[in-house]
């Protein structure tokens, strides 16, 4: 007789393989798929940038997903080199804000929720950082961290692989998987990012969620030691002479993973007016990739209505890595029938139409 997992999770992105390494922690057997290589789309192409959060005291549920990654990624850094001898990259190296006039409130947000911050004088910003052209009022966060998305899904790659999960990239899931009597799991989870609905198909579409491209740049000369965060761009200095410069955010684009000359110098161009030691970087390469976006800005996370044993992760756009352990935290709790240790009801799929949310952070 065929030996069908207790858990099959559909996208192996850093959403899915992250669940697949928590819920083989609960001893339950997982089996992750994906259509093509592991952790090899949006997952793959973002910056690994992680701002500070306080869970205990979150305002709303997406801060408190932001809050518990910020609070144990450190955690699970140290423990995915301990079981694969492999460094994800993670780093406190703080971070620089520079607020907009609208951005007056957000000041209230960090310190509501316990996050340090101090707010520098032009002259001090400089100080700290070779900054040219100061594009807002500058703010210091020395809890924000980064990692090193690549290093870090194969880290995670590897350790799903110790704890017993069962991989298979570039699997086809046929649009009647969840009807078919050959194949059975217990338990179901998509997470299949920007082709979510190509998965759930007649199921439970979920038409706010589709593909929202960013384009990165990787720079290499004398840059900043800090991540600077202007909007929904930013500069992350990786350390070893190289610094990414991101990102766009064209939905119009569809599913065209492509790079295009002008973005890339409208990002080069914005990172040499921040940095303007960076007039003599080299760009070393540059990519694209489609992130899950959602009407509101926030993921879903929840069971399909009247197919509990199907639960949906997706749409978690410019944040995947920051909700990554959260996320993973939620699912587990909601498969495994738990008290959910954040309040699930907010992303779930069935809740009210979109509308603009605020968020403490936005890059």
């Amino acid at each position: 007789m065929a030996q069908y997992p207790d858990v099959a999770i559909v996208g192996g992105g850093i959403i899915g393989l992250t669940c697949a390494y928590y819920l083989a922690h609960e001893g339950l057997a997982v089996a992750v798929y994906d259509r093509g290589e592991l952790g090899r789309e949006a997952s793959w192409a973002g910056a690994g940038i992680l701002p500070p959060g306080n869970p205990a005291q979150a305002a709303s549920p997406l801060d408190c997903l932001r809050g518990l990654g910020a609070q144990q990624f450190p955690r699970l850094s140290a423990e995915l080199q301990e079981l694969t001898g492999l460094d994800n990259g993670y780093r406190r190296c703080g971070g620089i804000e520079f607020l907009a006039p609208g951005d007056a409130d957000v000041p209230a947000l960090w310190a509501a929720e316990g996050i340090a911050f101090e707010r520098l004088s032009l002259a001090a910003a400089r100080q700290l950082e070779p900054l040219g052209e100061l594009p807002g009022e500058p703010y210091l966060l020395p809890g924000c961290a980064q990692v090193r998305n690549p290093w870090h899904l194969r880290a995670l790659i590897a350790a799903c692989q110790r704890r017993g999960v069962t991989l298979h990239p570039h699997t086809t899931i046929p649009a009647d998987w969840f009807e078919r009597r050959d194949f059975v799991a217990g338990r179901y989870v998509v997470a299949a990012g920007a082709w979510t609905n190509e998965v759930l198909g007649r199921l439970w579409p979920l038409p706010a969620v589709g593909p929202v491209r960013g384009q990165i740049a990787l720079l290499r000369g004398s840059s900043c030691s800090r991540i600077l965060m202007v909007g929904k761009r930013y500069l992350v200095p990786r350390g070893d002479g190289l610094t990414l410069v991101g990102s766009t955010e064209e939905p119009e684009a569809g599913f065209v993973k492509e790079t295009t000359h002008s973005a890339i110098a409208e990002l080069v161009a914005f990172a040499q007016r921040l940095v303007p030691s960076l007039k003599q970087a080299t760009v070393e390469q540059a990519w694209a990739g489609l992130r899950p976006g959602s009407g509101d800005g926030w993921p879903y996370i929840g069971p399909i209505p009247g197919r509990e044993s199907i639960v949906v992760a997706t749409g978690h756009f410019r944040a995947g890595v920051q909700l990554s352990i959260g996320t993973a935290q939620l699912v587990t709790d909601l498969l495994l029938q738990r008290p959910p240790r954040v309040a699930g009801d907010a992303f779930a799929l069935m809740r009210p139409p979109p509308e603009a949310r605020q968020s403490a952070f936005r890059s």
